[in-house]
């Protein structure tokens, strides 16, 4: 790992230039330069491992690689290998490929809550597909997702909910209702004040804490009650909880259920997996009026698949998981301990489980701050660590770790300074990182 002079020309001149190419410089908004210190956004050439390099030549520990996709490394030589082997064999067909069948059967292996799967490219699709499927199963028009939870999908039915719903009709809007985590009397409320209407409810089962005991299995009862369809976004969940999700790690089997990211390691590849009574009404082989589930291009795309399956693999064989969860709390406990040490303990804190960790960054009077969050951010980049959150991969080695929490230590301790003047100002280096979801540019 080097250290940043400060200085990063050539990615600069290339932040310019994708935001003249591309809305927002990035195709996903939470990698926008925005989102990073003035001037310390770098563009990326290459990655290997937990490390990745800059166009102006420095090398980075990454933390969240792939928006927490990238759970093995960078060009994981399993992965590469299954890919290589499939792409020498052709990428898409006329017909479904013998693959096909082969990831399905692994998947459901490996996630047996599931009776049936299919996949397609990305995380929005999938759980967009599990609530058309909902509604059409139940003839209900609402959905019920949970609003202390970040993100669901790219479509109108959640997008419509945010700050950014501009171009998002009000009455699309009005379909979908809130209710909160953790909270099993007010979800319940929630769907006697809308009887017969609600089709189903959308959740992460896990999130930055624990669920309070017996929550899944109440909600479980709950949908069961009202009739509505219970889905489990299992984005993040699936394999860093356990291989086989939350509902693997506590029992609860949903309805539906949505996994992406870590199943590609990086390749593009998500699954819709569930009841086969509830899959199957878009298929061939019911009798109920047919669902548009999931029609795509390149859902079935080989190599992709080939990548899920070498992921799958790969969890099971080297028990992944836990070395998730133990880097995971040698960099919880390393970063608490050196913000203790510096007196900010109360003001950089790391939250999550331990192979999904975030970092909280809050001011003199322990409100959350995107200025004290681009102080930090800013000497963490300085220090060679790009970390947006503090999400390991299995890549990461134990001076990886080490060496971060050093940095953390010096970027603590900068933090401390600007406290004890209750103005991070001076060592921000230009405006404050922006709120990814928000009206205004």
């Amino acid at each position: 790992m080097n250290t940043v002079n400060g200085v990063l020309p050539l990615s600069t001149e290339l932040n310019r230039r994708l935001n003249t190419l591309i809305p927002g410089g990035a195709h996903t908004y939470a990698k926008g330069e925005d989102q990073y210190p003035e001037g310390l956004a770098p563009v990326i050439t290459h990655g290997h491992g937990g490390h990745v390099w800059d166009v102006d030549g420095n090398r980075y520990i990454e933390y969240g690689a792939g928006m927490r996709s990238v759970s093995l490394g960078h060009a994981h030589p399993a992965v590469l290998a299954a890919v290589r082997r499939e792409l020498e064999r052709g990428a898409g067909f006329v017909r479904p490929s013998i693959i096909e069948a082969e990831a399905a059967d692994l998947f459901l292996d490996t996630v047996p809550t599931a009776e049936m799967v299919k996949f397609a490219k990305n995380g929005s699709d999938v759980t967009t597909a599990a609530v058309r499927l909902a509604r059409a199963a139940t003839g209900r028009p609402l959905v019920a997702f949970c609003g202390d939870q970040p993100f669901f999908s790219t479509d109108d039915w959640f997008i419509g909910t945010t700050p950014m719903n501009a171009g998002i009709p009000d009455p699309v809007t009005e379909l979908s209702v809130r209710f909160p985590y953790g909270d099993l009397a007010a979800t319940e409320e929630l769907l006697r004040s809308h009887e017969g209407r609600v089709a189903c409810l959308v959740l992460e089962p896990a999130t930055l804490t624990e669920p309070p005991d017996g929550y899944l299995a109440g909600l479980r009862a709950l949908a069961d009650r009202h009739g509505c369809v219970l889905i489990f976004d299992e984005m993040i969940t699936c394999f860093r909880w356990s291989e086989s999700g939350a509902q693997g790690l506590y029992g609860v089997t949903p309805d539906l259920s949505t996994f992406g990211k870590a199943l590609g390691n990086g390749f593009a590849v998500s699954a819709l997996a569930g009841r086969r009574e509830l899959m199957e009404q878009g298929g061939l082989h019911s009798d109920r009026e047919r669902t548009f589930l999931l029609s795509t291009t390149h859902g079935a795309e080989t190599h992709s698949l080939a990548a899920a399956m070498a992921v799958l693999r790969t969890y099971r064989a080297e028990g992944i998981t836990a070395r998730l969860h133990t880097l995971g709390e040698r960099l919880a406990t390393g970063v608490s301990e050196v913000a203790a040490a510096m007196g900010v303990a109360d003001h950089v804190m790391v939250r999550g489980r331990a192979s999904n960790l975030v970092f909280a960054t809050l001011d003199e009077r322990l409100r959350p701050s995107q200025e004290y969050r681009t102080l930090f951010l800013r000497q963490l980049v300085l220090g060679g660590v790009l970390g947006p959150s503090f999400v390991v991969s299995s890549a990461l080695t134990e001076d990886d770790i080490d060496r971060t929490i050093d940095v953390v230590g010096r970027a603590c301790a900068v933090y401390r300074k600007a406290l004890d003047v209750a103005d991070p100002t001076p060592w921000m280096g230009g405006r404050p990182v922006a709120p990814v979801l928000r009206r205004y540019s």
